[in-house]
């Protein structure tokens, strides 16, 4: 494989908005109990039900474990009424489901005449907390194999040895035009500590040259029971180029209400490279959800933008169709879909943790390594 010297940003990629077009959206279907425990079978039941909306107006591309777990899956889908054109499989030794965090973060350029699609590779390290990761921090390699595509190893050439950098993806939000949001909590905290001796500025050159990220709005953190330690993607998500939705708490007593209120407040007084301020929404918390006795992390902030639908986390709660209506008011072209995710968040992440965007575009062709020193 042809290893180019060359940093993303220097060739013209930059991260696209989840709302681009998509060519496919990758997912791992669920296999660790440790996970879901008793609700396993209810999670899986709501992976068909991401599929059946995603398949009508793009690609799944769907990673099992083993054959017999593949096999297992055909026949739920038959049971559902969900034919398997449009769906792709891929047999993928893996530790866990969340595809957003361990898998592949796609890049692109316009500097050609059609639309180039590339990986970033960062290091993958189960969050800084977990000890099975070694199989999922494989998965952008094997997903480059598999498309043939031109890969981005992201290493810290500021560090002696140049040791790869650990992003998760729902650790950042990006509108597609140079903005990013992320949280201090997350990239800067050293309670799960990803990459050592990394400082705010060198964390955000980092994403300037992989990325092409131009601004970034630093969040003070995530939500309780979150156990990635403050992603973003349960707190607040870019719906438009200059427009964020964020999660908000009515409630002063709720231990997630002081975090929620920082973050509206740095929203609010963030500006872009040009001065302007970004149109910030606010969308309520569901009420606080536990299972034996520990908070889980649930938020309508952890939607999933596809092609043609918006899938939403709902919760059987109150403030479901209030978020589900706000929503809707920022995704004209687009249905917005409610699923029941209250089974799924015992795994302490729903719809975007579990899903991953292939923006549409070609490939060079022929698999290429850029390894950056």
């Amino acid at each position: 494989m042809k290893l180019i010297d060359n940093e993303p940003a220097e060739i013209r990629y930059h991260m696209p908005a989840e709302w681009e077009p998509h060519d496919a959206t990758w997912l791992v279907w669920p296999h660790n109990r440790a996970d879901w425990d008793i609700k396993q079978s209810a999670a899986e039941w709501c992976f068909v039900e991401i599929v059946r909306h995603l398949k009508k107006s793009e690609r799944v591309a769907i990673i099992y474990r083993n054959t017999e777990l593949k096999k297992r899956t055909v026949r739920r889908f038959a049971l559902a009424g969900i034919a398997t054109d449009n769906i792709g499989s891929y047999i993928i030794p893996t530790n866990r489901s969340w595809i957003r965090d361990s898998g592949p973060i796609f890049v692109v350029s316009d500097g050609f005449e059609r639309r180039q699609v590339a990986i970033t590779d960062w290091q993958f390290n189960g969050w800084a907390r977990y000890r099975a990761w070694r199989l999922d921090h494989n998965l952008p390699y094997r997903i480059a194999q598999i498309l043939q595509m031109d890969r981005f190893v992201v290493r810290n050439k500021m560090i002696h040895q140049h040791p790869r950098v650990v992003l998760e993806g729902g650790s950042i939000d990006v509108n597609g035009q140079g903005l990013l949001l992320t949280t201090e909590q997350c990239l800067l905290g050293t309670k799960q500590l990803r990459n050592r001796g990394m400082n705010r500025g060198d964390i955000e050159s980092i994403l300037s040259q992989h990325l092409g990220v131009t601004n970034i709005c630093w969040l003070s953190g995530g939500i309780v029971g979150d156990d990635t330690n403050g992603h973003v993607d349960a707190v607040a998500r870019f719906v438009g180029p200059k427009t964020v939705i964020a999660a908000i708490e009515s409630n002063q007593m709720d231990e997630n209400y002081f975090t929620l209120s920082e973050n509206m407040k740095r929203l609010a007084n963030f500006r872009d490279d040009v001065g302007r301020q970004l149109n910030v929404i606010s969308l309520p918390m569901p009420r606080p959800l536990t299972f034996d006795g520990v908070r889980l992390p649930a938020s309508y902030l952890n939607f999933f933008i596809g092609n043609s639908v918006v899938l939403v986390p709902t919760f059987n709660d109150p403030a479901d169709q209030i978020a589900l209506g706000i929503l809707n008011e920022y995704f004209k072209d687009r249905e917005v879909i409610g699923i029941y995710s209250g089974d799924l968040i015992l795994g302490l992440g729903a719809l975007h943790c579990l899903t991953q965007q292939q923006p549409s575009g070609i490939t060079a062709g022929s698999q290429r390594t850029v390894d950056v020193h």
